[in-house]
């Protein structure tokens, strides 16, 4: 999951940290909203809020992974992030309801940051 973020980075088809993730919302270019798992609840509470204010339904979801490794997985420091293709959110969405964050992700543990 984290390889996949990364490549949907270097693609150009993410929005990364707070601010970039609300405008992405904002500016219906979302497809969906990402926060890591440490991420603060009050962040969590208003981007839900902005992914359904005013009928938008951008799905959200709680990644399993720590801001740190999700940091390097898109080579920013970010705890929020907002996929901006449709093709690459299905693709996530997907691994995410299949609870997978094993396998080649391993490789961002938190330790190497």
């Amino acid at each position: 999951m984290l390889s996949l973020l990364g490549m949907a980075r270097r693609a150009g088809r993410l929005s990364c940290g707070h601010d970039a993730a609300v405008e992405a919302i904002v500016k219906n270019r979302a497809a969906l909203c990402l926060c890591s798992a440490d991420a603060a609840d009050r962040l969590e509470r208003e981007l839900r809020h902005a992914c359904n204010f005013e009928h938008k339904h951008i799905p959200f979801a709680r990644l399993p992974v720590s801001m740190a490794a999700l940091s390097k997985a898109i080579g920013t420091r970010a705890a929020v992030v907002t996929v901006n293709d449709r093709g690459f959110a299905a693709r996530l969405q997907t691994l995410l309801a299949q609870g997978s964050s094993t396998g080649k992700d391993e490789d961002y543990a938190e330790n190497e940051i």
